[in-house]
């Protein structure tokens, strides 16, 4: 049988590979293929090398001071109705974060997360102290074996006892405390989750009629939280020495002798 036109027309296409258009356009796919996974293959290359010579740098973000292995020092006063408490039963040996010295000088040695950093508060102080109790509402001072005194034991709207330079005036807890020896006004709160302790903080913590501000902590404090510092200290550089301002203080009714000093400036 004949072949058609048609059929013929095909089997001239085949044997000569594809018409003539096709034949031109293959050759440019081809090298258009090879070139692209050449340059991929190149940058690939060139960014393993680049990865290999410049390796990512792990940074960890800074601890918040105090960090654990701080040690940093403050000074307390415990007040009522316009009368300085005993000072704190200090303990030496104790093994948290808040080590109470003599004088009411605190230790702030934080010993774990739960008292280091945005944790080591006048509250987490407060809960580490048998006994101590240190509200918005309420400040109980314990004995000196850590059980609760009714006596020292302070509520809002309590009246100030009988003897007390207050007496008769109903009170209510607060807070102060002095980050500088420059700042002579002190910040006041209710709050003691607030107060974060740092170098040299001074802190009251007061039960007094509205409109009283608290005294700051005794000079003797002062004194010997400079010293523990300072004590403590070890730097290559010679150590500066810290003047610390007189101020107007009584001594605490189990520190010893009243002493007085007289303000400078």
């Amino acid at each position: 049988m004949a072949k058609s036109a048609s059929g013929k027309w095909v089997s001239r296409v085949g044997a000569s590979g594809g018409g003539k258009s096709y034949q031109r356009r293959r050759p440019s796919n081809f090298i258009g293929a090879i070139t692209l996974i050449v340059v991929l293959g190149l940058l690939t290359t060139i960014y393993s090398r680049y990865e290999y010579q410049h390796p990512a740098v792990t940074t960890t973000a800074p601890q918040v001071a105090p960090a654990i292995g701080t040690t940093w020092y403050a000074a307390l006063s415990l007040q009522a109705c316009g009368e300085r408490l005993p000072f704190l039963n200090a303990d030496p040996n104790f093994k948290g974060g808040f080590k109470v010295r003599a004088a009411n000088v605190l230790q702030i040695s934080p010993t774990s997360p739960a008292d280091a950093g945005n944790n080591a508060t006048l509250k987490q102080f407060a809960a580490e102290f048998p006994g101590l109790v240190l509200t918005s509402s309420k400040l109980a001072v314990p004995t000196a074996t850590g059980l609760v005194n009714p006596k020292t034991t302070y509520a809002n709207g309590q009246t100030c006892p009988t003897g007390s330079k207050y007496a008769g005036q109903k009170g209510s807890v607060v807070y102060a405390y002095w980050r500088s020896f420059g700042q002579k006004t002190p910040t006041l709160t209710t709050d003691p989750a607030s107060i974060k302790f740092s170098q040299y903080l001074r802190v009251s913590m007061a039960f007094e009629p509205k409109g009283v501000t608290p005294l700051a902590p005794l000079q003797v404090s002062v004194n010997d939280m400079v010293a523990a510092t300072q004590a403590t200290t070890t730097t290559t550089a010679p150590v500066a020495t810290t003047t610390v301002p007189a101020t107007t203080s009584t001594t605490a009714p189990n520190a010893g002798s009243t002493t007085t000093t007289t303000s400078k400036g």
